[in-house]
Formats: structure tokens, sequence, C-alpha cells
């Protein structure tokens, strides 16, 4: 009778610990990144393209780690004929930053710009030579600022970011231009 008292008082402390745990992990949501002029997966509107007026559209994030000392933000389009096009690279973003206003000409102070494909730095919108692309929005929450120069390129950013990545975020916009 004791021996079974001792494994239900057992079982019954795990069985806390594991709610306490699995609670805990549910309170922990994942870092979001979203815009308001385009959700998830869908068209991004014409003028922040090549098409229309080439202008950031504005994005945020929310649930960003307590141990985030910057952020990191590259917008690509890995559908790019010639491979991965970079249209937007920025870092060293601070902590305290949650949000990108469309049309973005002052940076947050602290933030870098890196070089685009272009070779130019800010932000170069959707421009697909043929068929509809994916123009992918990845916001990274990282450990550290980045010890980098003005105008870096994206492999010198991800390699400087190697170890120090603490949460990811995606946005995914697509765009096709007009047939004229």
């Amino acid at each position: 009778m004791i021996k079974s008292i001792k494994h239900i008082a057992i079982l019954l402390i795990f069985s806390l610990f594991s709610t306490i745990a699995i609670a805990k992990n549910k309170e922990e949501k994942q870092m979001e990144l979203i815009s308001t002029v385009f959700s998830n997966n869908q068209i991004i509107p014409k003028k922040y393209t090549c098409d229309g007026e080439d202008v950031s559209p504005p994005i945020e994030w929310r649930n960003v780690p307590e141990n985030t000392k910057s952020f990191v933000l590259i917008v690509d389009d890995p559908d790019a004929p010639r491979g991965t096009w970079d249209h937007w690279i920025l870092f060293n973003i601070p902590p305290h930053v949650i949000t990108l206003s469309e049309n973005i000409s002052r940076l947050p102070s602290g933030t870098v710009e890196g070089i685009n494909s272009w070779g130019k730095t800010g932000y170069g919108g959707p421009c697909p030579p043929s068929g509809i692309h994916r123009y992918i929005f990845k916001l990274y929450a990282l450990d550290v600022l980045l010890s980098l120069p003005e105008k870096a390129t994206k492999p010198v950013i991800l390699k400087a970011m190697n170890g120090h990545v603490i949460a990811l975020a995606e946005l995914i916009g697509k765009y096709e231009r007009s047939k004229k």
C-alpha cells in the first residue's frame, strides 16, 4: 500500500512538472512578421514594385525573444533566373524597433544598410522578368550586434550571423508583372 502511494505521488509530481513545462512552451510564441498591405503567400500590391512607386511596404513583427540584441532583415527573390536576387538588406536594427513604415526614408538609429543585388543600398521592389516570383521577407533576431561595415553583402552578413540567430520569421509575397 505504501509502495502504491509512493508511485502515485511520483506520478502526480511528474505530471505536475510536465504540465508546467508544456504550459511554458505554449506561452513562448514564435516570432511573427506581417504587413498591413499583403498577407503571407499573397500578391504584393503594385505600389511596392517596379511597376508602381517602388517603395518599401510597411512591415511589423511580434513575439520578439527577450534576449534580442539586434535584427537583420533580408528580402530576396529565390525565383530569379540567375539565382537568388537580394532586394533589401538591413542589419543592426535595434531590439526595441518592431515596425518599419511604408516608404521608410529614415531608418531607425543604428540600423545599417547592406548591398542589394543591384549593387546599391535601399529597397528595390519586385520586378520579375517573367512569371510569378516569390519575395521572401526574412527577419532574424540575433543575440549580438554585428561588427560589420556599411554596405556589407549578404554572404558577409550571413557568415557574421552564424551561431547568433535566436529566432526567424518569414513573410512571403508574390508578384507577376502585367502583360502589356
